[in-house]
């Protein structure tokens, strides 16, 4: 193929015919409609050998007139490059997407060392791209051809929000200089960082935390499938990072990473309080002690973490008590992924009833006001039949009603309300204790949605009138029980009094209540004896 400029496929352009160019009408008809600038074309474009992609790449194929037509349409932000072939095709091709205005996302896997090369060139002229993908090119890839990513990342041209590298080896093992010096030409910009499975350990990670430290603005770093199994030094580092830096990242995961309680240890502080999701899956070497690291660190007033994801950690009854001691004390955590239980790994009813007291716990009414109201889902496997039906309530109460959950759990688990640890606080208290029952009064019309249903049913089984009683019953006994108080003071005296009429007047009422149901009752009943004589008559009458 003779080596060909930008501006022999502009002057071309209109007069090429595009079945020579092309190995398949479905190619060509790509081209067509991207000559034409159709705007209903899709705004991802994948190229490679296989049929599924957009352009399925076959002898006949001018690359360089793809490349051509790419750069020139205004609509297409996504390019998936998954094979490039050697040569002046190859390189007309990405010289051609140098041009581009518009590509905004590229996805790279599978080149080999000259198709990388050439394409990382042509990147350095898209100013405006925001995400770079590459995906497993560690095999058929030189230092060199690293080396073109370093200077594209070094030359600051692309102001990269997501750099996802996944699956390439070099990166772990001789490519962290690469890393370093080019994060820090993106680390103002950059959002995303993906370094999955990149054969990153102990010292891999401490260079990728010292790469870090110019990545002020980034909210998601995933190190999944990398071997932290010796790798404490290396966390350690990265929650020192996580506590110094000047930013929060949102989401860390460290899925598959063989993460054990030493590593937990080193990682939990900086991880809970400076991370919005945090990602365990698969760490099956932490153990109970490991999760009581854990339990600490989320226990923490200073706790960030909203959705924590413990699938494939190995926790039975210890497990959970040390996750619930943690969960009882957190004001942030929303969601809980656990393990699937089908694996052979159980949870029994004493663990349940540990993870049921941190959202519930009924040894006092300070302890039931302190217990979890944030946490409002569990995912686990066949949770209808594992989460028991107040664990699920009381999940629901958090879910639906945070306003009003903790002041729900009270009333549910205490029916009965001792004033008499509140007398310390002396008729100053009273005051309080009814705004607090006034306040209470929306629990008694509550719902919420039943388990396993659509339909919805009361958080409390308890009538206004008998809410009314409740609240005078305390009050009546919080007054009562420090009566010299109350006769030093007229006001506390007269609201003795006030409560003792209020009291009987509901009595009273109560009263007329049940006499005037007594009455229907009875009147009822004699109307229905009066229906059965009169439909006996009538029968009769019929017969004759």
């Amino acid at each position: 193929m003779e080596h060909r400029n930008y501006d022999y496929y502009e002057a071309n352009a209109a007069s090429i015919n595009l079945e020579e160019i092309t190995s398949s009408a479905k190619n060509a008809k790509i081209l067509r409609r991207l000559r034409d600038g159709d705007d209903k074309l899709r705004r991802c474009l994948n190229l490679g050998r296989e049929e599924w992609n957009d352009v399925c790449i076959g002898e006949g194929d001018d690359l360089g007139w793809l490349g051509y037509f790419i750069s020139r349409s205004e609509y297409f932000s996504y390019l998936g490059i998954h094979y490039l072939p050697d040569g002046e095709e190859g390189h007309a091709f990405s010289e051609c997407i140098a041009r581009s205005q518009s590509i905004r996302e590229i996805h790279i896997d599978n080149l080999n060392n000259d198709g990388f090369t050439s394409i990382m060139r042509a990147l350095g002229s898209l100013s405006q791209l925001e995400e770079l993908t590459i995906w497993g090119v560690n095999n058929d890839v030189d230092p060199d051809g690293w080396n073109e990513l370093r200077t594209l990342l070094e030359s600051e041209v692309c102001k990269l929000k997501h750099l996802l590298l996944r699956g390439n080896n070099y990166i772990g093992n001789e490519g962290l200089d690469v890393l370093s010096s080019g994060l820090r030409g993106i680390g103002s910009s950059l959002k995303v960082l993906h370094l999955s499975d990149s054969s990153i350990g102990n010292e891999g990670l401490l260079a990728v935390v010292e790469a870090l430290q110019s990545c002020t603005g980034l909210e998601t770093l995933d190190l999944s499938s990398n071997d932290f199994s010796s790798a404490a030094v290396g966390l350690g580092s990265l929650s020192d990072w996580l506590q110094n830096a000047p930013m929060n990242l949102k989401n860390l995961d460290l899925e598959g990473c063989s993460i054990n309680d030493e590593g937990l240890h080193a990682l939990a502080e900086g991880a809970a309080n400076h991370c919005k999701v945090l990602d365990l899956i698969g760490n099956d070497s932490i153990t109970t002690l490991g999760l009581r690291y854990l339990s600490d660190a989320i226990r923490s007033d200073s706790c960030r973490v909203e959705t924590l994801h413990l699938q494939g950690i190995p926790i039975r009854d210890d497990g959970m008590e040390a996750l619930a001691l943690g969960l009882a004390g957190n004001k942030s955590v929303r969601s809980l992924y656990l393990v699937d239980l089908d694996d052979g790994i159980t949870v029994s009813s004493a663990g349940w009833l540990a993870f049921s007291r941190a959202l519930c716990d009924t040894s006092s009414v300070n302890s039931t006001y302190l217990s979890n109201n944030t946490i409002c889902d569990v995912c686990i496997e066949d949770d209808g039949e594992i989460i028991s039906r107040d664990i699920s309530r009381f999940l629901q109460l958090n879910k639906e009603h945070p306003q009003h959950t903790a002041r729900c759990k009270i009333l549910l688990s205490h029916k009965h309300l001792d004033m008499e640890s509140l007398h310390q606080w002396g008729l100053k208290f009273l005051p309080l204790a009814v705004a607090w029952f006034e306040r209470s009064k929306p629990c008694t019309t509550l719902t919420i949605e039943e388990a396993n249903s659509a339909s919805r049913r009361r958080v409390l089984e308890e009538s206004c009138e008998g809410f009314e009683s409740r609240e005078l019953t305390a009050m009546y006994e919080f007054v009562r029980g420090m009566p010299m108080e109350v006769m030093k003071s007229r006001s506390g005296l007269a609201v003795a009094v006030a409560y003792d009429e209020k009291i009987a007047r509901i009595e009273e009422e109560n009263k007329i209540a049940l006499e005037q149901r007594d009455r229907k009752n009875l009147e009822l009943e004699e109307e229905i004896a009066r229906l059965k004589i009169e439909n006996k008559r009538l029968s009769g009458i019929v017969e004759v």
